[in-house]
């Protein structure tokens, strides 16, 4: 499993995730500033799932139908790392057998 994690997504939730033995693009490492669309187009290009705080990414994805391997979007109130890497942890663990459209989650949590 291959992800691409925007530039918003705190560093260790990025660490997290590498810990865990996945392949992670970082852009917020590679190329801070990359638009969205660009973002999208590596994600799809690679079969990445792209992992985000920036719901701008729901918009391109859902109302602009473009299409991708899926997308973990985190819109937590507690924005702590500890809080994302525990939401991140309980989505990845129902991700691997999972189709595209299961594996796009909007995680919420206070």
């Amino acid at each position: 499993m291959k992800f691409i994690a925007d530039e918003n997504l705190e560093k260790p939730v990025v660490e997290w995730l590498r810990g865990q033995g996945l392949d992670v693009r970082y852009i917020g490492e590679e190329a801070p500033a990359t638009s969205d669309e660009a973002i999208v187009s590596i994600a799809k290009e690679e079969d990445r799932i792209l992992v985000t705080n920036d719901k701008d990414f729901g918009e391109l994805v859902f109302r602009q139908g473009k299409i991708l391997s899926g997308i973990i979007l985190i819109r937590a109130t507690d924005e702590r790392a500890s809080n994302k890497i525990k939401l991140v942890k309980h989505v990845l663990m129902k991700l691997p057998s999972a189709t595209p459209m299961e594996a796009t989650r909007v995680l919420r949590k206070g």
